[in-house]
C-alpha cells in the first residue's frame, strides 16, 4: 500500500492496521516517507482519531523504530516515572535515586525543557562535569551498578519519535491523545522497563490545563500500557502554582539535596512520597502505599537516599562535593526582591505566566537550540492560601542580568491575585487512575 492511500484512508475515518501503522513509521524513519506526507498523516490522525489498538500498533512502532534495552541479566522488576511536565517539577531528581535506594531498580531516559516547563536534565546538567549523554553500554553499566542513572534520548532509542514530534511541533497537531500516548510509551517502553508511574499534571502550569483531561490521558496511556503488556499506574497533580519553592536548574538541584536530607517543602515530598510509593508497589518491595512512604522516610532519615544520588553523581562525572556545598553550583549575580502591593491572602499564581518569566530571564528555553543560565531562576516565598503583608516578599529573583530581573519582577507581581478573602492551600495529589478507574485522593 502507498503512503497516499494509508493517508487517504485516515482522512477518511478508516481505522489502520498494523501492518500499514509499521510501513509509514519504518518509511518515515528511513527517509522513504517525506515530511509532507507525514504531516498529512499527522493531521488527520488529530481530526479523526485512533481507537486503542492503532494508538498500540503506532507505539509499537515508534519504539521498534530503535533499539529496545534488554534488563533480564539484572533480577526484579524495572520501573520508571513520567511528569508530563511543570514549573518547580525537580521530582524526578530526587525519587529517582530515593526508590533505587529502597532496592528498586530505576533506569531513566528524560527531556530537557522545553516551552514554559522546566527539564530534568537542564537541571542536572547545572551539576558541574554531570554527563547526560550517555552511551547506552554506559547507561547500562551505571544501572547494574547501582540501581538508577538518568540519561538523555539518543539516536538509538525511539529515533521515529524524535522525527515525528518535530513535525507535530510546527504542524499543530501535539494535542492529540493517540500521538501524546505514542510519543511517551514508545520511548520509556524502549528503555526495556516492566512499569511506569505517570504524574499527569493538570491546571494553569500544565499542559493538560483541566482535570478531565488530566484524567482522559491518564486513562488512555493505561490502556495502552495494557495492551502492551506493562503495567501503569497514572496520579493526577496540581499544578496551579510552582511546585516546591525553587524553579530554576541550579536552585531546583538545591532543593532536591535539601529534600533528600529531610527538609523538602511539604507539597514537593507530597508529591515525591505518592509517586515513590506507586513506584516501589509496582517493583513489588512493599504491599501498600503507607508501607511505600514509610519506606522512602527511613531511606531519607538514614541518608541512604542521599548516598544513593551521590553515587549516580560520581558515575556520571558529576561533582560530588555540591552535595555539601553548593557554591560549586551556578551562583547568580543579582538578587531582586518582589513584594507584595497589597495585605491580604495570595488567592492564586499564574504558574504557566511564572514559567515564562524563568525562560525569559534565561532559565528555560523557548526553542531547543537556546542556551540554558543554569543560575538564575525563582524562589517561592509564599503560596497560594498563604496571608501576606504589604511591602513583604512574595518571590526572590536571582538574575545575571539586572534588567532582565525587573521584567520578570513584574511579571511575577502580575501572576499573582491577592484577595482580602482567606483562601485554602491547594492539595497536590488530586486522583489515582489504574486499571480499576479513577479514585479521589
Amino acid at each position: 500500500m502507498r503512503a497516499y492511500e494509508i493517508i487517504s484512508k485516515k482522512r477518511d475515518g478508516g481505522k489502520l492496521y498494523k501492518e500499514e501503522i509499521e510501513l509509514f513509521v519504518s518509511g518515515y524513519t528511513q527517509g522513504k516517507i517525506l515530511d509532507y506526507q507525514m504531516s498529512a498523516l499527522l493531521m488527520a490522525i488529530f481530526l479523526k482519531g485512533m481507537d486503542g489498538d492503532e494508538t498500540k500498533d503506532l507505539t509499537w512502532a515508534m519504539m521498534k523504530s530503535g533499539e529496545v534495552l534488554d534488563w533480564d541479566f539484572l533480577p526484579g522488576i524495572k520501573v520508571d516515572k513520567h511528569s508530563t511536565g511543570g514549573v518547580g517539577d525537580k521530582v524526578s531528581l530526587i525519587l529517582a535515586p530515593l526508590v533505587a535506594s529502597c532496592g528498586v531498580y530505576v533506569p531513566m531516559i528524560s527531556g530537557r525543557g522545553l516551552g514554559h516547563t522546566g527539564g530534568t536534565l537542564d537541571k542536572l546538567k547545572s551539576i558541574p562535569g554531570f554527563r547526560t549523554d550517555l552511551s547506552l553500554d554506559e547507561f547500562k553499566k551505571i544501572v547494574s551498578q547501582i540501581k538508577v542513572s538518568i540519561m538523555e534520548q539518543t539516536d538509538q532509542i525511539a529515533p521515529a519519535d524524535k522525527k515525528i514530534y518535530a513535525l507535530r511541533d510546527v504542524t499543530a497537531t501535539v494535542e492529540s491523545i493517540p500521538l501524546i500516548c505514542s510519543s511517551i510509551l514508545s520511548k520509556k517502553f524502549a528503555e526495556g522497563i516492566d512499569a511506569l508511574v505517570l504524574d499527569v499534571k493538570v491546571g494553569k502550569g500544565a499542559f493538560m490545563d483541566s482535570e478531565r483531561k488530566g484524567i482522559t490521558l491518564a486513562k488512555a496511556l493505561i490502556e495502552i500500557g495494557a495492551k502492551m503488556k506493562k503495567k501503569i499506574i497514572a496520579l493526577i497533580t496540581n499544578m496551579n502554582e510552582p511546585l516546591g519553592e525553587a524553579v530554576g536548574n541550579s536552585l531546583e538541584v538545591i532543593e532536591a539535596i535539601e529534600a533528600l536530607k529531610g527538609k523538602g517543602p511539604q507539597d514537593l515530598m507530597e508529591v515525591t512520597l505518592a509517586l515513590g510509593s506507586y513506584m516501589l508497589i509496582l517493583g513489588q518491595k512493599v504491599k501498600g502505599f503507607e508501607e511505600g512512604k514509610r519506606k522512602m522516610k527511613n531511606a531519607i532519615e538514614s541518608r541512604d537516599a542521599l548516598s544513593k544520588f551521590k553515587e549516580m553523581i560520581k558515575a556520571q562525572g558529576g561533582n560530588v562535593h555540591i552535595i555539601d556545598n553548593y557554591s560549586f553550583l551556578p551562583q547568580a549575580k543579582f538578587e531582586i526582591q518582589v513584594k507584595s502591593s497589597q495585605s491580604g491572602y495570595v488567592k492564586s499564581i499564574d504558574t504557566k505566566r511564572i514559567g515564562l518569566a524563568a525562560v525569559q530571564l534565561g532559565a528555560g528555553r523557548q526553542k531547543l537550540e537556546d542556551k540554558i543560565d543554569h543560575a538564575v531562576g525563582f524562589l517561592i516565598k509564599k503560596r497560594v492560601g498563604d496571608y501576606v503583608e504589604k511591602g513583604e516578599t512574595l518571590v526572590q529573583v536571582l538574575a545575571n542580568d539586572e534588567g532582565k530581573g525587573e521584567i520578570a519582577k513584574e511579571e511575577i507581581l502580575e501572576a499573582h491575585e491577592i484577595s482580602k478573602a482567606k483562601s485554602k492551600r491547594l492539595r497536590k495529589v488530586l486522583y489515582l487512575v489504574d486499571r480499576k478507574g479513577v479514585k479521589k485522593l
